[in-house]
């Protein structure tokens, strides 16, 4: 009984708590807890959408560079009158056709994502004359007798092309089949009939298609592939979570002689040598994606993305029904094209 007595009368802090003061402090922890994991998914969350943002603005640079790269060398070795415009054969027998140093949406090159364009870019790596150079003589159907033989090698490409152009134009990516011999350059196949330019292209010229493709920049070799087809195994994927690519002709307008400079930048794809001799740069935007899907509307008609040239050819991604909850980085550059370096010669066109 005396025991009882004293623990009946002991201090409050030898009985420990009650009921309602445990529920109280699991309530307590409880919403501490809440708040933390709040607190941190905020920060986590904000965390995804900087280091998203970082990635499309990695990728976005990268594509733009490529792009870019390329054009800048389009032209060397296939921007010549006698070639601008003509139907090439190209090993595997693919036709190229309507050959031009860079070419937004050919015909021959399949679309890409709604809204985007393709842009298909050609030049060469040969050590000889961009020009090309003067055959003196066909001793046989498969020989060209050079005025400069020393600027052929075994296995490079080469084409050979007549002054006077055929209609249509159809031109052939032949091969040298060995080291000159004297002043003779043996290929291949030949050439049918008289022909006066032989251009030397190399032994890696390049034959290069882009597309946007489900929210990726692809690129398909045509020199290894048949772009025409959109496949898998023809178009690899080169840059992700790029979402709109487009491409605008910088041609001059000004008459006869012309002077090299822009005056009008649309999308109509010339047509005839003469016009290819006008194009001086080729203007283009790359859009990129953020990886991180936001919560809330993001991205609207207010500060959708947006180009130089949007008046012509807005950027278009409504193919996506959410691209409302993602941010966007437009990169995008005009690209002179110095491989023209005939045009400002011209007085006819």
């Amino acid at each position: 009984m005396n025991s009882m007595t004293s623990l009946r009368h002991a201090p409050r802090a030898q009985q420990g708590f009650s009921l309602i003061e445990l529920l109280v402090g699991m309530v307590l922890g409880m919403i501490a807890v809440i708040v933390v994991m709040q607190v941190f998914s905020l920060s986590e969350r904000g965390q995804r959408s900087a280091t998203s943002g970082d990635e499309a603005q990695t990728n976005g640079a990268i594509a733009a560079t490529q792009l870019q790269r390329d054009i800048r060398q389009s032209g060397h070795g296939s921007t010549n009158l006698l070639l601008a415009g003509c139907n090439l054969t190209l090993p595997g027998g693919r036709t190229l056709n309507a050959l031009g140093p860079v070419t937004i949406n050919h015909a021959s090159i399949p679309a890409g994502d709604a809204g985007s364009d393709t842009v298909l870019v050609v030049y060469s790596n040969g050590n000889g004359a961009p020009e090309g150079d003067r055959i003196i003589s066909e001793p046989d159907a498969v020989t060209y007798s050079m005025a400069t033989p020393t600027a052929f090698s075994a296995n490079e490409y080469v084409i050979a092309a007549n002054q006077v152009r055929p209609a249509p134009c159809n031109l052939l990516l032949d091969r040298v089949a060995s080291a000159p011999v004297g002043a003779n350059v043996g290929v291949g196949a030949g050439a049918a009939g008289l022909q006066d330019t032989l251009f030397n292209w190399g032994l890696a010229p390049k034959v290069l298609a882009y597309a946007v493709r489900n929210g990726r920049l692809t690129q398909c070799d045509f020199m290894v592939n048949d772009c025409r087809v959109n496949s898998a195994q023809a178009w690899v994927e080169v840059i992700d979570n790029i979402v709109n690519l487009r491409a605008q002709y910088g041609r001059d307008t000004s008459a006869a002689p012309m002077d090299g400079t822009v005056d009008v930048f649309d999308q109509t794809t010339p047509a005839t040598a003469c016009q290819w001799s006008r194009m001086s740069a080729v203007r283009l935007a790359v859009t990129a994606v953020s990886g991180q899907r936001e919560k809330t509307v993001v991205t609207d008609s207010d500060n959708a993305p947006r180009w130089a040239g949007s008046e012509d050819a807005p950027i278009t991604l409504s193919a996506d029904d959410l691209w409302q909850y993602y941010r966007y980085k437009v990169f995008e550059a005009v690209v002179p094209l110095r491989n023209l370096a005939w045009q400002g010669a011209l007085t006819s066109c």
